[in-house]
């Protein structure tokens, strides 16, 4: 089903490429944390525009998490495979939280942009794709030797 290239040296599949892009749309926060912090000077006005509230800054870090536990997890899971098994139904919850809360700023004419828009539609792209890509299954299933 898949090509050889598509293993590494151990012989588990290789996450796709995607993968770690959906990773980093989810950690967004985390990401805008890490430049802000950066540049010392802008950071703050950074962090203000993008989450004029704190408590939206807070909830964004929060849901990063798990994408950045997916990173710390993605080179140990063969140590952790129940809990690497599981864990593609924790980012997928993850996606669907921040497709929930997307659609609720929309709706309450909060950050009606381009920008929004862009991450509404990436955040869509997101969540199809970590349900139904096939190798990124195959990547959480479970081995049956």
């Amino acid at each position: 089903m898949f090509l050889p290239s598509d293993y590494d040296s151990q012989g588990l599949l290789k996450l796709p490429a995607l993968f770690w892009g959906v990773l980093l749309l989810q950690a967004r926060t985390w990401a805008l944390f890490v430049l802000a912090g950066a540049s010392r000077e802008q950071g703050e006005a950074l962090l203000a525009l993008f989450y004029p509230d704190r408590a939206a800054f807070w909830l964004g870090l929060l849901t990063g998490v798990p994408a950045a536990l997916a990173f710390l997890l993605s080179e140990r899971r063969e140590r952790f495979p129940r809990l690497w098994h599981t864990w593609r139904w924790v980012l997928i919850v993850t996606q669907v939280w921040l497709l929930t809360s997307q659609l609720f700023m929309l709706a309450n004419n909060e950050g009606q942009s381009g920008a929004a828009m862009i991450l509404l539609a990436a955040d869509l792209f997101a969540l199809w794709w970590l349900g139904f890509n096939a190798r990124l299954r195959a990547c959480f299933t479970p081995d049956t030797d």
